[in-house]
């Protein structure tokens, strides 16, 4: 089995209202930590009985169901630490904008939308474009495996989970979603849904 590795080149620096420090537990120890839980799932996946596969009990289950909380749990940090970075000179780009006040209204209604998806929800925001109609969605999800909308892809990935402020924050979850959105990369946004519409056709 070829070991899955964590992405070193994403772990962004000198963002503006999430500190250095914030950054390093976050991406060292839970990031990090998904990597090696899934790629311990995998090893164990390989030999694990499939003639006893059961939907009360069986190992094989037990693994499938870790399989999709640790895989997510790496798919999404990777987005997020990717849409992280000192956000002053990147802007969304003219696509993007016209979607966002299409499907919004306009990029304020967007953003008090976004910033309460990340209040209501335990541990994801999610802006998403979805393949199935075309249309822009904010997706909260309470862990990274529920209530992920199928065919739909993640153009800007917003993680609520206290680990992600409580260095910097404490329990004040409404600063860090200001200071995330001071740091987004719209570059990077932009070229995801440049690829999901591609994808759509």
């Amino acid at each position: 089995m070829e070991k899955i590795e964590p992405r070193e080149e994403l772990k962004p620096t000198g963002l503006i209202g999430i500190s250095d420090k914030q950054i390093d537990f976050h991406f060292n120890t839970h990031y990090k930590g998904y990597v090696n839980k899934l790629n311990e799932i995998l090893e164990k996946l390989e030999t694990a009985d499939r003639s006893k596969a059961n939907q009360n009990y069986s190992e094989y289950r037990a693994l499938k169901v870790e399989e999709t909380f640790n895989h997510m749990g790496v798919v999404l940090h990777e987005l997020y630490f990717e849409n992280l970075k000192n956000g002053r000179g990147t802007k969304p780009g003219e696509k993007l904008t016209e979607m966002i006040n299409k499907n919004f209204g306009s990029m304020e209604k967007w953003k008090e939308d976004f910033k309460a998806c990340g209040t209501a929800h335990r541990g994801w925001a999610l802006l998403v474009f979805d393949l199935s109609t075309g249309r822009l969605i904010n997706n909260g999800l309470d862990a990274h495996n529920v209530y992920n909308l199928s065919n739909a892809i993640p153009l800007l990935v917003l993680d609520v989970y206290e680990h992600a402020y409580y260095v910097d924050y404490g329990p004040k979850r409404a600063p860090y979603l200001d200071a995330f959105l001071e740091n987004v990369n719209w570059e990077v946004v932009n070229r995801r849904l440049e690829r999901a519409l591609r994808l759509q056709g």
